[in-house]
C-alpha cells in the first residue's frame, strides 16, 4: 500500500476588487454547496480556463 503524503498545493495571495453584487451571489452559491468563497472562485476560474478557445 502506498504511504499517505499530504501535500500543501502552491498556491498566491492576491487582491481583487469585485462589485457587491457579484460577490453576494458567489457567497451564496459557494454557502449552496457548503465550500469556502475562495474555493468556489478557484474552482470557477479554473473551469472557466479549461473551457476557454484556444485562440483567446
Amino acid at each position: 500500500m502506498e504511504k499517505f503524503q499530504p501535500r500543501k498545493p502552491e498556491k498566491e495571495v492576491i487582491s481583487m476588487r469585485i462589485s457587491s453584487d457579484v460577490l453576494e451571489e458567489i457567497d451564496q452559491k459557494a454557502t449552496t454547496v457548503d465550500i469556502s468563497r475562495n474555493e468556489f472562485i478557484n474552482q470557477c476560474i479554473a473551469f472557466a480556463l479549461a473551457h476557454m478557445d484556444d485562440d483567446a
